[in-house]
């Protein structure tokens, strides 16, 4: 193979694999509700675990100690109950996403699995100012299939039943006094309906209060009830392109729009811990940008947004709301935690999630647009290796999982780490991808392998009409969607790519949607107007699956899998790569026995990176650590 790393290696120094992909120093700060606490998350014997300490004590310093031990996969999901005494976190075993709810008692270390279910996933329904020693929680405990609410006495670890599922719902919502009186239930054509009742209780009858079809499924949704419970905040997209903030009046239908934007939804809504009113909520353009309702807070957010040149969002408030943790990410720092007193309209940083990246020259990420074939208007970021050059780069296409989610501006690991190893990134929000409405989105049903792939075609293309990549050296990377693009790009593009890493993608859509977990059931009709139906539709299905094509692949291949991936199944990695193997095709398999849908432990992030670094070097010609 010809030498190509001379050209394009740059000559800043290497960000060390475990600076970028290894736990970080600290992260996810909270106030406990009195103020007088904060709790973060950082490695204790390697793990991430709960340090808890007094909030007029250094950071870090000797009154702050761990007060879990996790020893396997560390707490990721966690936060104060309402009772000052309790933290609550989420854990599941090696990836399965069964989450168990655990309380752990700060002054005492005492840890308490509060739904010690097997083969039962807790979800996070609500928690209350007004109702500190209880939550809601919803199991799957009686059907797999189906979440039903419970009230969770924290103290006692008591669970009452307070909703039962009536065999659709797959979301819901308590108003302030802690009512379970909405919920969202999934139709038969691939929508949604909003059901409410006048009154708690399991007696108390459900009735339809509005429906979202199809074409506004994914961009709609119920944000919560204000505070008298007589109206409700909305994610609505009917009668418009994009996600609209409003407020419905549940008597009389009628909604008033707070914020919107043509193209773009609206995405976090922040709103009042006690009364439930929206104050302000963020349009999802290139950047987060913040649209204030609330006047008490305007200057607030003015105050904070000089504090870094990053996007921001609330992480944590006092429940006498005169404390505030603030979260930045910025595209050349990792994610940075400021304390904010919003009696002085004064920010103090807090501590970085990685200090270490300070030490390093770290890429910034560009916003850029193209035309796509049939005309779409597609946007993305580039990322390009600091000090150049800036010219015929190796290049990764790094593909965006869901496929219903997208790539944001800020801090991203896995960009920094490619550009700093002297390759651009490009990633790219291709149709079907959220944020940019519902036509934009509704424009990627039923076409994956299709439309969905010319997007990232033409990314490639605009890159190399730009100059930036080497049309030689492309490869194409993703996780879970991302990894089946990078299946798709290495059997039904195989001449523009010259290698694909795929991570938990799967390789035929019908294994696919045959296996999804029994609590997606209710969403199956989802899966069945955007990306089909196996019953009815096989061939359709099979025409967009990597595996039936694999005599197309030659390119050499990175195939990464979690043993209890419950959404895309270790037996849709193993059946491309006993495929690939039988016809002779340059691959690497890794298989981790620990991990899910994704790489949470530090080791196995580690040995995944190594490898892929390898690989991508092996076959691009890019830096890397030794």
């Amino acid at each position: 193979m010809t030498d190509h790393t001379s050209p394009t290696a740059s000559t800043v120094p290497l960000i060390p694999r475990e600076t970028l992909f290894g736990n970080p120093q600290r992260v996810a700060p909270r106030l406990s509700p009195d103020g007088e606490r904060l709790a973060y998350l950082a490695p204790r014997d390697g793990v991430l675990n709960l340090w808890v300490g007094p909030v007029t004590s250094p950071v870090g310093g000797d009154d702050f100690e761990p007060v879990t031990h996790d020893r396997k996969r560390g707490i990721r999901i966690y936060f104060w109950a309402e009772d000052d005494r309790h933290i609550v976190y989420l854990q599941d075993e090696g990836g399965d996403e069964n989450w168990r709810v655990h309380a752990v008692d700060p002054s005492t270390r005492e840890d308490r699995d509060l739904t010690p279910f097997e083969g039962v996933q807790a979800q996070i329904v609500d928690k209350s100012i007004h109702h500190p020693d209880t939550m809601l929680v919803a199991l799957n405990r009686e059907n797999p299939e189906l979440h039903d609410v419970y009230q969770l006495t924290l103290s006692t670890g008591g669970l009452d039943l307070v909703a039962k599922n009536p065999g659709n719902v797959v979301g819901w919502v308590a108003d302030v006094e802690f009512r379970v009186r909405a919920a969202l239930a999934a139709t038969a054509e691939g929508g949604f309906d909003l059901l409410l009742r006048a009154e708690a209780g399991d007696e108390a009858e459900w009735r339809k209060l509005l429906g979202w079809g199809k074409e506004d499924a994914l961009s709609s949704g119920p944000v919560g009830f204000n505070e008298d419970g007589g109206k409700m905040y909305l994610l609505d997209s009917r009668g418009a392109n994009a996600a609209r903030l409003v407020l419905l009046d549940l008597d009389t239908g009628e909604t008033e729009v707070l914020v919107e934007d043509p193209r773009y939804d609206v995405g976090q809504v922040v709103r009042h811990p006690e009364t439930h009113e929206a104050q302000a909520a963020a349009v999802e353009r290139a950047r987060t940008e913040w649209v204030v309702l609330d006047d008490t807070i305007r200057e607030d957010f003015a105050a904070i947004e000089g504090l870094s040149r990053g996007d921001f969002a609330l992480a944590s408030r006092d429940r006498a709301d005169e404390s505030w943790l603030v979260a930045f990410t910025a595209d050349d720092g990792g994610a940075s935690y400021y304390a904010y007193n919003r009696g002085s309209k004064r920010g103090e940083h807090l501590f970085d999630a990685r200090p270490d990246l300070a030490d390093y020259e770290l890429a910034r990420m560009e916003p850029i647009s193209f035309t796509s074939r049939d005309g779409l208007t597609i946007e993305g970021y580039l990322t390009l290796p600091p000090g150049g050059p800036f010219e015929g780069l190796p290049m990764v296409l790094n593909v965006h999982g869901g496929p219903w989610a997208r790539d944001g501006w800020g801090y991203d690991p896995e960009a920094q780490w490619l550009a700093n190893r002297g390759y651009a990134c490009l990633q790219v929000n291709y149709r079907g991808s959220t944020g940019y409405g519902k036509e934009f989105l509704n424009a990627g049903n039923k076409e994956w392998a299709a439309r969905m792939h010319d997007d990232l075609v033409d990314a490639v293309g605009w890159a190399v009409e730009r100059g930036v990549a080497d049309p030689e050296r492309v490869a194409i990377y993703g996780g879970s969607y991302g990894g089946y693009a990078a299946l798709v790009g290495a059997t039904f593009t195989p001449d523009l790519f010259r290698c694909a890493v795929d991570i938990v993608g799967p390789s035929s859509l019908i294994t696919l949607i045959e296996s999804i977990p029994p609590y997606w059931k209710p969403l199956v009709a989802t899966f069945h107007e955007r990306v089909g139906n196996p019953e009815t539709e096989a061939d359709f299905l099979k025409s967009r699956s990597p595996l039936f094509f694999v005599d197309r692949i030659k390119i050499p291949m990175l195939v990464a899998q979690g043993a209890n991936d419950p959404r895309v199944k270790q037996a849709e990695a193993e059946q491309i790569v006993a495929a690939m193997r039988e016809k002779g095709i340059d691959h690497e398999y890794l298989l981790f026995e620990d991990e899910g849908h994704g790489f949470a432990r530090p080791e196995n992030r580690l040995a995944f990176y190594a490898a892929a670094e390898r690989f991508l070097a092996k076959h691009l010609g890019g830096r890397v650590e030794e």
